[in-house]
């Protein structure tokens, strides 16, 4: 593509490397250059924590204010209830109003560390689509937006023919999804004046639904520009870890293990991570990404320093790097690692180093312990744990003991 942009936005998504799709680039980059663009992204709210996975699309966000235009993060209260099928298995499980509420309370706390918002021209909104959703009359929807919608090609975008021709069952409720979020932008257009929807490229079906039901009901221009989907050099989804997922949220993840998602980037990924996920230079990723040998080491801790104090702040990223070190270099404890503290009347009768290591989260069974074990991937107190049936007891807790998986993770056992 040799389109040159002539907005900042616009050529800061391309540069970086943001950038997958876009229903108009022309109209699009005129619209930014010519006024404030109010943009928005949805988030269902299906866990209380947003994830690595969501930090590219907030990233967009950010960059979206730094280069003058108004961010509307768009929490799915109302689609929430139904769960998007996009490229999925099966249906999502359905949660009560009760638990979509606090998810959002948890999701909430992570955007306010990326965005301003505010009443300004370029201050961000929190909206939720529950406002004019949860209110719809069945067959005036039908009737005035369900119209505008072909059965036809509903069925053939990607994210539902994929399901269909595995013959995995879509319900109905799923159907309706996409139909909802191109009834929100069609809402955000008409409420808030909202010109462009983002989205991983997975949802680009959806948008361009919305795009063209606005177009059909109200006669308005808009836009939509996706982002690709990140998968690491070596193949995994971003975002996944052994462990699980990386979230966002320091309660359900430690700032110092979000650091070492970082820190354990691979060696080809740092210079891409460095541009989407930093705010440094272009220059500055480039260089840092072609440093070869034990020198991409550093790159890789300014990568985890950067991004941990966007989302945990500076002291957070500060005292990680501080603890790394001491494990690493000196074979320390360490302040900042993931603590599991035992009372006494738990190991009264002794507990096992299995337990023990699945309770600190090096392993997510008992049977995954014993294996690690077996391979000779476990160390306690920086010595090889050869014995999966060792016991711990109260006497062994007079000091806290260290277990380490591998060379990068490490977790402290400690008595309450």
């Amino acid at each position: 593509m040799t389109y040159h942009p002539k907005s900042d936005f616009m050529a800061t998504m391309m540069q970086r490397g943001f950038l997958a799709d876009c229903t108009d680039y022309q109209g699009l980059d005129e619209a930014l250059s010519e006024g404030i663009v109010p943009t928005y992204i949805g988030y269902d709210a299906t866990a209380k924590s947003l994830h690595v996975g969501h930090l590219l699309n907030i990233m967009m966000l950010r960059w979206l204010q730094k280069t003058g235009h108004k961010p509307i993060t768009l929490m799915g209260g109302g689609t929430t209830k139904v769960g998007d099928p996009s490229f999925r298995a099966d249906e999502r499980p359905l949660l009560t109003p009760e638990q979509i509420d606090a998810n959002i309370d948890g999701m909430k706390q992570v955007f306010a560390k990326y965005l301003t918002y505010g009443d300004g021209p370029t201050d961000a909104l929190m909206l939720n689509n529950a406002e004019w959703l949860d209110g719809l009359n069945y067959l005036d929807f039908l009737r005035d937006i369900g119209r505008h919608f072909s059965v036809n090609r509903m069925l053939s975008f990607e994210s539902v023919k994929s399901r269909l021709d595995r013959e995995q069952s879509l319900s109905f409720l799923e159907f309706n999804y996409m139909i909802l979020q191109a009834y929100d932008f069609l809402e955000l257009n008409r409420r808030y004046g909202c010109l462009l929807q983002m989205g991983g490229s997975d949802q680009w079906g959806n948008i361009v639904n919305g795009i063209d039901l606005t177009r059909r009901v109200l006669d308005h221009e808009i836009y939509g520009l996706t982002s690709p989907l990140l998968t690491t050099s070596d193949g995994r989804k971003m975002g996944k870890s052994a462990g699980g997922a990386i979230w966002l949220n320091a309660d359900m993840l430690s700032p110092y293990e979000f650091w070492q998602f970082w820190r354990n980037t691979t060696d080809a990924d740092v210079g891409r991570f460095l541009k989407l996920y930093t705010e440094l230079p272009i220059e500055d990723c480039d260089r840092l990404g072609a440093l070869a040998g034990s020198e991409i080491n550093d790159a890789k801790i300014i990568l985890a320093n950067e991004v941990t104090t966007l989302c945990h702040g500076a002291e957070a990223a500060a005292a990680a790097e501080a603890t790394a070190r001491e494990v690493f270099e000196k074979g320390g404890v360490g302040d900042d690692l993931p603590t599991v503290a035992l009372e006494r009347s738990e190991i009264a009768e002794g507990i096992s180093v299995v337990q023990l290591i699945v309770r600190a989260g090096l392993a997510k069974s008992g049977k995954e312990a014993k294996r690690l074990i077996a391979e000779n991937g476990a160390r306690m107190d920086d010595a090889p744990l050869t014995d999966a049936g060792l016991m711990i007891d109260a006497d062994a807790l007079s000091r806290p003991i260290k277990l380490s998986a591998g060379k990068k993770r490490h977790a402290l056992v400690k008595l309450g």
